[in-house]
């Protein structure tokens, strides 16, 4: 049996030698597959996170259909080998949660009234699983929408700040969720910096509360500095090759 490390944070450092304010290390790619409407890659610390959106399109079964305004699906799904233990294949209640409270954090950016009847489908596939997946999931799939070239009022921007031995930090990692105190899932819109999503898991004084929540929100700030240049270039690739 693995024992737990006796300290999460020596000397002011956590394990992978990041301080409490900083991000893992983040790779964005957007339009990587070309048989979706729109996609994206996102790859924040261990995680490894594939989006796909297709749509809006004439949505199936219809008696899902609304006359004045369009509907956004999602599916989040962990596959098999996202995690050291073999995930079992199919949705469970937490895969089902967290595309809940996926679509809740992208739909008010998106303008749905634009296509009564339609859907648009979100598929977020973890590759694999480090900490943090329905925030990476979450900017992958805002990323994805926007490659789509569906009208958004924004971009989402997604980042956990959390409580680790008595200290608050930004992005837990798979240790820190494990044995930490405390985790708080945050997704702002990114020039507006209203609040989407906002969960939290564990307890938190309320100045721990307000300081984790000022830590997420500049961690979104670098989360959307990546993806504005991540669709920079993709664009720019683009118009390149014509």
């Amino acid at each position: 049996m693995e024992e737990k490390s006796e300290k999460l944070i020596v000397d002011g450092k956590r394990l992978d030698g990041r301080g409490p304010e900083e991000l893992r290390p983040l790779k964005i790619e957007v339009g990587v597959l070309e048989r979706a409407d729109g996609s994206a890659y996102v790859e924040l610390g261990d995680n490894k996170v594939i989006a796909a959106v297709y749509g809006p399109r004439e949505l199936h079964p219809r008696h899902l259909q609304q006359p004045n305004t369009g509907v956004l699906r999602v599916r989040y799904n962990m596959a098999p080998f996202a995690v050291e233990d073999r995930a079992r294949p199919g949705p469970n209640r937490r895969s089902t949660e967290i595309s809940k409270v996926t679509r809740e954090a992208l739909e008010p950016v998106i303008f749905l009234k634009d296509y009564p009847r339609s859907g648009v489908d979100i598929f977020v596939e973890i590759l694999q699983a480090g900490a943090g997946t329905r925030t990476t999931g979450i900017t992958a799939a805002s990323l994805a929408l926007a490659d789509a070239g569906i009208p958004m009022k924004e971009i989402v921007s997604a980042i956990s700040a959390g409580k680790v031995d008595n200290t608050v930090v930004l992005d837990l990692m798979k240790a820190e969720d494990q044995d930490g105190q405390a985790d708080m899932p945050v997704a702002v819109l990114a020039r507006s910096k209203k609040i989407s999503l906002l969960q939290m898991d564990g307890h938190l004084t309320e100045e721990e509360f307000k300081k984790g929540l000022e830590m997420a929100l500049k961690g979104c700030e670098q989360i959307y500095a990546a993806q504005e240049k991540a669709l920079r270039d993709k664009y720019s690739k683009t118009k390149e090759g014509e």
